[in-house]
């Protein structure tokens, strides 16, 4: 991890961060990713943190709150750079974002079939909620 340098993505960044999404298999056909990552950038509370090897972008985490808990979407490694424990420290920096704006707690959610994805979270100390999640899509989306 410690060759790993995390901050903020830069707008310059955002074609980047989508091929990173679709080659992890993270783009669903009724999200805009493009949409997706300008909204959270130019949010006052959200962000796309990114991490980056020698300069090029290796893996991501998009984090906002809500004013009651932050959420965490579009975690992502190239899978050539996985097993370095790149996502464990995305989402430990995705905690201390979450930590300094005073939310009490990280949320995320995970599809119910991906049971590798689940056991990555658990491993790193996150335990699945008692929880129904709803939902209504609205235009087309």
């Amino acid at each position: 991890m410690a060759d790993l340098v995390i901050d903020d993505l830069r707008e310059t960044e955002i074609d980047a961060a989508v091929e990173l999404w679709r080659a992890v298999n993270l783009i669903r056909p009724w999200n805009d990713p493009y949409a997706d990552a300008r909204l959270a950038l130019a949010g006052a509370t959200s962000t796309i943190l990114a991490g980056r090897l020698d300069g090029r972008l290796v893996a991501t985490a998009m984090v906002g709150e809500d004013g009651h808990r932050g959420w965490v979407y579009y975690l992502a490694v190239l899978p050539e750079r996985r097993g370095r424990r790149f996502g464990e420290a995305m989402m430990r920096a995705a905690e201390q974002w979450v930590i300094a704006r005073g939310m009490p707690k990280l949320q995320l959610i995970v599809r119910g079939d991906n049971a590798a994805v689940i056991n990555f979270y658990e491993a790193i100390g996150y335990k699945q909620e008692e929880v129904a999640v709803l939902s209504r899509r609205f235009h087309g989306s």
